[in-house]
């Protein structure tokens, strides 16, 4: 999270934090998810950070964004919040770009294969509602699962009020 935190905070994409460190984007990826990293790894984001490693190291690698507790003195839970919902944000719109890709590919494929029976209707009411759910539940319009249920779950658990 840390790391997730500075990257945004000096305007750097993923990409060119792999590029100035020498690192994998997915490495920066898993890094900012709260996985493990190695010391070099620590090493090489702290100098291109210009931070003493010790920061980097101190953090709690192994906590991810999904707990909602502060991973590290310099991240709040209201900033840990705000991450996990841009994370889920950027999720679901790129999602749409694949519906808004892929589907008018599949029309035109279905027009130039057979212009007597629409196929292409079928996956584009399939996913399209598949999206229609995610945006819902992105935008916290409709949550079954949400933290209501968490705590009846819980609650009915032990036994007992939380």
């Amino acid at each position: 999270m840390l790391i997730q935190k500075l990257r945004l905070q000096r305007g750097w994409s993923q990409q060119q934090l792999a590029d100035l460190s020498g690192l994998s984007v997915r490495t920066i990826q898993r890094m900012e998810k709260g996985q493990d990293a190695s010391t070099e790894s620590l090493k090489s984001l702290a100098a291109v950070f210009e931070i003493d490693f010790s920061q980097l190291q101190r953090t709690d690698m192994s906590t991810a964004i999904d707990n909602l507790t502060p991973s590290s003195p310099g991240i709040s839970h209201e900033e840990m919040l705000a991450f996990n919902h841009v994370r889920k944000l950027k999720g679901f719109y790129i999602h749409l770009t694949q519906y808004l890709i892929i589907i008018p590919a599949l029309f035109a494929l279905n027009i130039w294969q057979n212009i007597d029976y629409y196929w292409a209707f079928y996956p584009a009411l399939g996913w399209g509602l598949g999206l229609l759910m995610h945006g819902l539940v992105v935008f916290e319009r409709f949550s079954p699962f949400g933290a209501h249920w968490e705590k009846q779950q819980v609650e009915k658990r032990l036994g007992r009020k939380l």
